[in-house]
């Protein structure tokens, strides 16, 4: 039985979720796409007495990475994000952050492979490559803990736009489909935007699951 538990804020103008995945027995914690606003994460963080592990990336959009440098120095951490990832989140232009008047750069302390995986809060934690919102797009699955981190490629009887640099629809359908869709049905979707969902209902109820 897995002793993950998920809980998430709702941080920044595009209302992305900040998720917290913790061990309840020693308080290991993950941050998941630290959007924005630093001080409400670092206070949950606190409010909790939780013991940041690292933080994960799911993409390299503004609105995912804008906060993730502060929680990397407040709780001196690691970010790890996609290895197809770099460009995008270096380039201001390419994050999009320079459509919100910022100019966001970021490089993570550790890149990651498709379908490498990794022991992150005594579980196993694999790396899925989804492209498609954007070129270098990663979902964190843990399997004993059914549950996937999805960013903006699956969401709740949707899936992310593709209209940004290094989109594409014709990848994003096919990474919905043959790499997330194709997980076990309990399998709980935790996205970058919006309310949780699962594996069984984007089957039955997501109209890009339609072969």
């Amino acid at each position: 039985m897995s002793l993950l538990k998920c809980d998430f804020r709702v941080v920044g103008p595009i209302q992305t979720n900040c998720y917290f995945l913790y061990r309840e027995d020693t308080k290991e914690c993950l941050i998941i796409d630290p959007g924005y606003e630093a001080d409400k994460i670092e206070a949950y963080v606190q409010k909790k007495q939780l013991h940041v592990a690292g933080i994960l990336l799911t993409h390299g959009h503004f609105d995912h990475i804008t906060a993730a440098d502060e929680v990397r120095k407040k709780f001196q951490t690691k970010i790890y994000a996609s290895g197809k990832e770099k460009e995008l989140m270096a380039d201001p232009r390419m994050n999009v952050s320079v459509m919100m008047g910022e100019s966001v750069s970021l490089k993570a302390d550790v890149w990651l492979e498709d379908g490498q995986e990794l022991e992150m809060l005594g579980e196993t934690m694999r790396c899925i490559l989804t492209p498609g919102h954007t070129g270098g797009g990663m979902c964190f699955y843990f399997p004993k803990a059914c549950m996937l981190f999805s960013g903006d490629t699956l969401f709740q009887e949707s899936v992310g736009r593709t209209d940004f640099p290094t989109g594409s629809s014709r990848e994003l359908i096919r990474s919905v489909r043959e790499k997330l869709l194709v997980l076990p049905e309990a399998v709980r979707v935790y996205p970058g935007h919006g309310l949780m969902t699962t594996i069984r209902d984007e089957q039955m109820f997501n109209p890009y699951a339609v072969q």
